[in-house]
């Protein structure tokens, strides 16, 4: 299964680099356990948060996740929706690759995923929700003082680009990105706890061409740096905030 998950970088994802599977991990691939580990994300943060000039420790965790979550949710994404494999993706299983500022780069995976146990909707991306996602934003918001709902907008705005973007994917079949549209419609998991990756973007009409036709139903509090203002598709309430606050400022 090794060459079947090689064959998914085309078409959308072709330029991406595909996890390495290997059963013994890399020598500088970082248990992605080691997230969970308070003292290790104020290195982390220490080291990621120098190109930012040490701003807003919030905001550079913001900023971090962001890049974490992209990776994961377009390899988990692709794997699961296109093969029907469940990948090794939960944080006692996966190992990262980073960049010399602490960015994840890479997966490494100890082998090449499973078949899914479950094909429901609200079922199939359990190990990415619950063995990963949710105790990392837990960690993350604990250590920064951040709300989980940033990361969690974060972690949902890719979720939603990607399950759209492989329905252009050519081994794609016609309703690829269903289940994943099903999950961000649902209000609530299975076990009755809120989804929280429940609509986590919308599309609107433009009131002027520069406008964003897509907008995050929350900010992801990039702002919080002062060189870097406000992303491409921020909320127009939080622009409007932000905005108000400079004047009277």
């Amino acid at each position: 299964m090794t060459q079947a998950l090689s064959t998914l970088y085309i078409g959308p994802l072709e330029g991406l680099t595909p996890p390495r599977v290997a059963p013994t991990p890399g020598p500088d691939a970082l248990p992605a356990g080691m997230l969970l580990d308070p003292a290790y994300l104020d290195t982390l943060f220490a080291r990621f948060g120098a190109q930012y000039g040490h701003g807003d420790r919030r905001a550079v965790a913001s900023l971090w996740s962001k890049w974490h979550f992209s990776g994961l949710a377009v390899h988990g994404l692709a794997a699961n929706l296109l093969l029907e494999r469940d990948l090794p993706l939960g944080l006692d299983d996966l190992h990262l690759v980073q960049s010399a500022e602490g960015q994840t780069t890479g997966l490494e995976l100890h082998h090449a995923g499973r078949p899914l146990a479950e094909l429901g909707a609200l079922t199939r991306f359990a190990t990415l929700l619950d063995d990963h996602l949710t105790p990392l934003v837990e960690a993350l918001a604990t250590a920064t003082g951040a709300s989980t709902k940033v990361f969690w907008s974060n972690a949902g705005n890719y979720f939603e680009h990607f399950a759209g973007a492989l329905a252009d994917h050519p081994m794609a079949a016609p309703d690829v990105s269903e289940p994943a549209q099903a999950l961000m419609e649902s209000r609530t998991l299975p076990d009755g706890r809120r989804n929280p990756l429940y609509r986590p973007v919308r599309y609107v009409t433009p009131d002027a061409p520069e406008a964003p036709a897509r907008i995050r139903r929350l900010c992801c509090i990039r702002y919080l740096i002062d060189e870097l203002g406000y992303c491409a598709n921020c909320p127009l309430e939080c622009r409007r905030a932000g905005k108000a606050a400079k004047e009277a400022g």
